[in-house]
This record gives structure tokens, sequence and C-alpha cells, in this order.
């Protein structure tokens, strides 16, 4: 895809991820239900709203194009996965938003050959919206959730005091731990959702690492972000994270996100 169609299609998403965003939260303020998909997983009227708006707005913005959505994901599907397919998570964080937290996001990207070329984030609840295509940018949400004028972001170097690390408030696993410990982090951030990779695209933060499984649709919007701002979301084996693993139920394994690339 050209560079100008990827940041007009960054603004498209990022539109879509707002009126998402917007629903989220007349949603919150009303009574809310919840319940535990088979994985243990919450899941509230929420994510099911979020969901059927955003598959309704893609299928006009890119008709024709595979969707695969957290909400209405269907393990062992028949066919193969298309080189050109998008990943939507519409409520990232559905522990934090029922907790009342607000590092909750809606994430919406676009997958080519296995990489995240174009990506939105909505943090409803911080009115924030980040985009990228060729390029990252972030824009406030004006009332009524309309976006507002982007403005672009970019990863800042790694200070020399240590590094700034963040980490996931629900789900800290004693392997992140370990790596935490042995690098040389001088501040630790716990916090929520796909907003951990914004925080690093706009230089608030240096690392994000994350030995456990997550799925396909919780990175690539924040994969894609990250990368346009000069940083780089690596897996275990030192190789940049790669979607459409259907053989794999569309899981990671793990990976470590930087604002910048690490040495060999």
């Amino acid at each position: 895809m050209e560079i100008k169609a990827r940041d007009e299609l960054a603004i498209g998403l990022g539109t879509i991820v707002a009126e998402a965003g917007k629903v989220i939260m007349e949603l919150q303020a009303a009574e809310i239900g919840a319940w535990r998909k088979p994985d243990g997983s919450p899941v509230c009227q929420a994510d099911i709203r979020a969901e059927e708006i955003i598959l309704a707005r893609l299928a006009t913005l890119m008709p024709g194009v595979t969707i695969i959505a957290e909400e209405s994901f269907a393990p062992g599907g028949g066919g193969g996965v298309p080189q050109r397919f998008l990943l939507v998570d519409p409520l990232d964080g559905t522990r934090e938003f029922l907790a009342g937290h607000k590092d909750f996001t809606v994430n919406i990207a676009l997958i080519e050959a296995g990489s995240p070329v174009v990506g939105a984030i909505c943090a409803p609840a911080l009115d924030q919206v980040y985009v990228a295509g060729a390029t990252a940018s972030r824009a406030d949400l004006a009332a009524g959730g309309i976006l507002g004028p982007v403005k672009p972001i970019t990863t800042s170097p790694v200070p020399g005091a240590g590094l700034r690390a963040l980490a996931s408030r629900s789900h800290l696993n004693p392997e992140t731990e370990q790596w935490l410990a042995r690098a040389p982090v001088a501040e630790l951030q716990r916090a929520g959702s796909s907003l951990k990779f914004c925080l690093i695209a706009r230089g608030d933060a240096d690392v994000y690492p994350r030995l456990a499984t997550t799925m396909e649709w919780d990175t690539a919007a924040g994969h894609a972000i990250l990368n346009a701002a000069g940083g780089c979301v690596l897996g275990l084996d030192g190789s940049p994270l790669r979607y459409g693993k259907k053989d794999a139920g569309f899981k990671n394994a793990g990976f470590i996100a930087w604002g910048r690339r690490p040495p060999p």
C-alpha cells in the first residue's frame, strides 16, 4: 500500500475507533452486566456493541477484506489466512473497564504479509486517539467523540539513567518479572491494555516486555503505531512479531516492545 493511502486509511480507522469508544463510554455510565467466556476472560455488553459498530463501519470502508475480531472469532474455521486482513479488539482491557480504570482501548489494525501496516487505537476515557500508517500521530477527542487535529508522535532515545519500563496491571507473570529484574530498569509503571504501546510511541516510556501469551488482536494496532513512531515489537526469538498465525490460534507466545531497537 502506498504511503499516502496508508495515512489516509489510518484516519479512517481512527474515526471508527473513536465512534466505538463513544458508545463504550455511554455503556459504562449505564447498568452493565459481565460474564465469562470459555477461556475465563471477562466480556460485557460494551465489548459486543463496540464490535458490532466496528464490523459495520469496516464493511463500508474496506469491503471484502477479511476481519478477525475478538468477540466473533471462531477457532478452527476453515480456509487459510489471506495476505491482507484486519484485526479488531473492540474493548482491550475489559477488566480495567469493569474496575473503573481509564486505561482501556479500542483497536483496529490492517495486516499485510504478516506485518501490521496501519493501526488505530482509541482510549475513550482519556479522550485520546492514536493512528499510524507510514507515520504515527495522536489526536484528542472533542465533544461527541469527534476526532480532533492529528499531531505527529515519535519515540525517544533511551535515557542514560536507565529504562522506563511498562508492565501489565492484570497479567504480570513470573517470567516477565524476571526479565524486568535483569534489565537496567530505572522506573516501572503498571498499566492496562494496548495503551502501553502508545506511551512508548509518544516517548513517555522505553520498553514493554510481555513474556506471556497474548492474542494477535491485542498487539497489532499498538505494533503498527510503535513501528511508525520509530520503535519495534520483537518476538522472543528477536525477530519482528508476525501476524496470521492460524495454526497457533492467532496467539503470540510473548514479545518485547521497544521505543528504540536494542543493540544486537
